[in-house]
């Protein structure tokens, strides 16, 4: 569009307007025909809904039939001003939607076995709670072997233990924490 075809809609739109407010129907109808398709995009891409967006065309010009005077229009054009009340009436309407499924019949998926892992947790309290009363020399190797991943080599490295004594006291520690899990 030219800016003097956007000028001369712009007037054209108000005389319509004008024309409206005196009751002409049929500038009401020129106005719709012009404008519908904006309106109606507009209240489909918000809506996602063929029908909804229907009625919602429909108040949107029954509204400017009923009130022609709340366009001003000096504050912008009649295609803005019938987007952006087409865009409010929208969110509207969504707002007060009710949720299509009741709260009830929904089934909440979990990714997590809570049971299982409950057990988990008991079991790793339970293991926490033997290495706190078990001899601190095997307690300190069960650490560095399992929570720090360390290799028997790696830890007779950091202890400063033969590799021998290293592994004993491991598989003793074991077979305590076995002991009192069997017990």
């Amino acid at each position: 569009m030219q800016p003097s075809e956007i000028g001369s809609t712009k007037v054209d739109d108000m005389r319509l307007a004008a024309r409206i407010r005196v009751g002409d129907q049929s500038a009401m109808s020129e106005l719709y025909d012009r404008y519908a398709k904006v309106v109606y995009a507009v209240a489909l891409r918000i809506l996602q809904n063929a029908e909804a967006a229907e009625d919602l065309l429909q108040d949107v010009f029954l509204q400017l039939w009923r009130n022609p005077d709340s366009f001003d229009a000096s504050r912008g054009s009649m295609a803005a001003w019938l987007a952006v009340i087409s865009r409010n009436r929208a969110i509207d309407r969504l707002r007060q939607r009710r949720p299509e499924t009741d709260i009830e019949d929904c089934v909440v998926a979990c990714a997590h076995d809570l049971a299982e892992e409950t057990e988990q947790n008991l079991i790793v309290e339970k293991v926490r709670q033997v290495l706190a009363e078990m001899n601190p020399d095997y307690r300190n190797l069960l650490e560095l072997a399992f929570f720090q991943g360390l290799t028997h080599n790696d830890i007779a490295e950091k202890t400063g233990q033969p590799l021998g004594t290293v592994k004993t006291r491991i598989r003793a520690g074991l077979q305590q924490l076995r002991a009192r899990f069997a017990g």
